[in-house]
């Protein structure tokens, strides 16, 4: 068993323990299940913006404890100040060490788009991420079915959500359906835990032109950005990088500004 059937595993086991503990009623009584969403698709497309989603990660199953104590509260902000372009926020607690309350904190403490991480396998999750202030979730398509992807996305689209649909293979574009907001490339390997930005750029060129493209894992580098906007990519998904700064929002700002460097660079040249 590799560690993304690990994941699932549990998720599903999870899930049922919170149908009982939290009924859909008790998530649709929410105060934040009335909001108006954000779009994050509108958000990282701007010009005015860095296109950079940055997220808040505690840890990982690749790499364990990054950041285990930071405060969420002052990340979410300061991310937002740094100049992101929307924030991911990790709610898988066994794995991810996050929570629902994560993102309810990142909630009050930003205006930008929020996108629920999480291992979506059952409707259930698409209300909760709603009941929890998220304005887009993600699908992975490693682990649904094209028939999942159609039921969560109808269902998200209905609760006025986007959805971001995650590949990280090319046997996996034939699960694209064209009411998907974005389209996400992960770089890593979710049965390995591998990383190769080459990834991303065999894949740009296969994705169906016309949707929003963004790169998730192993961004490093500002030129790596810049590559990967040539290739198409809208937005980029920035975890780890940050988090294992002391002060992540501080890390982000300095990438942010040398994305910026770059970009002059590119229109005087």
């Amino acid at each position: 068993m590799n560690k993304l059937q690990e994941i699932v595993i549990e998720k599903r086991r999870q899930v049922e323990s919170d149908k009982h503990l939290r009924p859909v009623e008790m998530l649709e009584s929410s105060r934040y299940f009335n909001r108006k969403c954000l779009s994050v698709k509108e958000y990282i497309t701007r010009a005015d913006k860095s296109g950079i989603i940055t997220e808040i990660k505690k840890q990982s199953p690749a790499l364990g404890a990054i950041n285990a104590d930071v405060n969420v509260e002052k990340l979410a902000s300061g991310y937002e100040k740094a100049g992101a372009s929307a924030l991911s926020v990790l709610t898988d607690q066994k794995f991810f060490g996050g929570s629902n309350s994560d993102l309810i904190l990142a909630r009050e403490n930003t205006t930008c788009p929020i996108l629920r991480k999480d291992f979506v396998i059952d409707a259930y999750q698409v209300i909760e991420a709603k009941s929890i202030g998220a304005d887009v979730i993600l699908l992975i398509a490693a682990i649904l079915t094209r028939n999942e992807i159609e039921q969560f996305t109808t269902l998200a689209h209905q609760l006025g959500m986007e959805v971001i649909l995650e590949l990280h293979a090319t046997k996996e574009l034939e699960k694209i359906i064209d009411n998907i907001d974005v389209i996400g490339v992960n770089n890593r390997n979710l049965e390995t835990m591998q990383i190769d930005i080459a990834t991303s750029r065999t894949m740009a060129s296969r994705i169906p032109a016309g949707f929003v493209k963004i790169s998730e894992s192993g961004i490093e580098d500002p030129a790596v950005v810049m590559e990967l906007k040539q290739l198409g990519y809208h937005g980029f998904l920035i975890g780890s990088n940050f988090m294992k700064h002391p002060e992540p929002e501080k890390a982000c700002a300095e990438f942010i500004r040398d994305i910026n460097k770059l970009k002059s660079k590119t229109n005087g040249a």
